[in-house]
């Protein structure tokens, strides 16, 4: 009886065994087995890339442009046999992903392919005639992060200006939105503080899919020339996820937003980051997601965070030394964010609170009172409106923005529903 168990024992632990290495050796990693979520390009390549047959292809893209097992999108319709990939168009930080924020991008042939790539991040950041030169169709394929201020769906929309201008048809391959379909945050951009980094009259948390922003973006009259718009839809995605429901991986889409959950933190503080009044973590370990200065005391300034208790938002007080940007190399005090129910949490007010609660602390540090006044324009422009600076250097207060910051989002909310692929 003994023996009988221990063979099954054996038998169990060599099928256990064989299972593992079946897993190791099957050519598909263990992560990609749990993806819930198909997207654009999945979906493209179940078709047999029927919709880009025998089209000459220009595509825009960069690191985050991959299949569901990492393999670039700009690799696969260069292998297709029925597509003839002719010109890639790289946006900030390029299509290698190889460019600081900021920094201009150029013109070269990509070394694995031999296609000529063109910058939209240069001299330019609308393709020109002499860039969609022999190009039939247009595909974009870029993951992006929800928030009105990266500047990818500034490069979606020029771009779809651009194939309307020279006839060209125009395809999205749909990825999700990190933060979900549910979050809508922020005033609409106003007249005269149109520009890369506010390049579309929405929210400053919008809510949409890149595919559902495009569908928009023609729908409501948002270019001067609708374009011969295809989105190819994801399958499997819903609204009320976000990036780690999805099974998917993150490929970084930006230096600083390495970690899908990077991407909750961006709106958390990039407004407040543009001044330059204190670290948010780009230059330590927690890019976007803490708040620090030499003159803040951590627990004190933790303590009247929490005391305010914003739903979903926990404030750890936090001790650090960044190793380069704001603060570099100095002992810097703060919080690090922590979001303890992300369906809860309003993400950009936090920075509007932490501003109001630096200044009751450290009067002598109030942010309109400290802050470059050459950063002044930036802060304006991500905000879509220069009345959120003046309100509230008036008092230093979140609620004599808040009406304003939040005016727009009802009516956008219903504006845009009728553009919802998924539920």
């Amino acid at each position: 009886m003994r023996k009988h168990m221990n063979q099954k024992r054996e038998l169990t632990r060599g099928l256990l065994w064989l299972l593992l290495c079946c897993s190791m050796f099957s050519g598909t990693p263990a992560w990609a087995q749990k993806i819930k979520v198909k997207t654009g390009i999945e979906m493209l390549k179940e078709s047999n890339f029927k919709l880009l047959q025998g089209k000459r292809v220009g595509l825009i893209t960069n690191p985050t442009g991959v299949d569901n097992q990492l393999r670039s999108t700009i690799d696969i319709l260069h292998r297709a046999p029925n597509v003839q990939l002719v010109a890639l168009y790289g946006p900030e930080h390029g299509v290698r992903g190889d460019v600081h924020a900021g920094d201009k991008v150029s013109d070269f042939k990509d070394p694995n392919t031999g296609v000529p790539v063109y910058s939209l991040y240069g001299s330019t950041r609308k393709p020109t005639k002499e860039m969609l030169e022999g190009v039939e169709m247009l595909v974009y394929d870029i993951q992006d992060i929800g928030c009105r201020s990266y500047t990818y769906i500034s490069t979606l929309y020029l771009a779809m200006q651009a194939a309307a201008e020279n006839n060209i048809d125009f395809v999205v391959l749909d990825r999700p939105n990190p933060l979900g379909g549910l979050k809508v945050e922020g005033n609409v951009v106003e007249e005269g503080f149109i520009s890369f980094v506010s390049q579309l009259k929405i929210p400053y948390l919008y809510g949409l899919t890149c595919g559902e922003l495009a569908e928009m973006i023609n729908g409501e009259g948002m270019i001067t020339q609708p374009c011969k718009l295809t989105v190819v839809k994801m399958k499997k995605w819903r609204r009320k996820m976000h990036f780690g429901d999805t099974g998917l991986p993150w490929v970084p889409t930006s230096p600083h937003i390495p970690f899908a959950h990077s991407a909750y933190f961006y709106p958390v503080s990039g407004i407040l980051g543009e001044l330059g009044y204190l670290s948010i973590g780009v230059g330590y370990t927690l890019p976007f997601e803490m708040f620090a200065a030499e003159w803040i005391d951590a627990e004190q300034f933790a303590g009247a965070l929490n005391a305010k208790r914003l739903p979903g938002i926990t404030f750890r007080p936090l001790h650090l030394k960044p190793y380069y940007a704001v603060g570099q190399g100095k002992n810097l005090q703060g919080v690090q964010v922590h979001l303890t129910d992300f369906s809860k949490a309003r993400l950009s007010d936090i920075q509007f609170h932490v501003m109001e609660v630096a200044a009751q602390l450290y009067p002598g540090y109030k942010v309109f009172d400290h802050a470059p006044e050459n950063r002044y324009d930036m802060f304006d422009k991500v905000c879509g409106s220069d009345q959120i600076r003046r309100a509230f250097s008036l008092n230093h207060r979140f609620a004599d923005i808040e009406a304003y910051w939040t005016k727009d989002e009802a009516s956008f909310r219903k504006q845009s529903k009728k553009y919802h692929f998924y539920r």
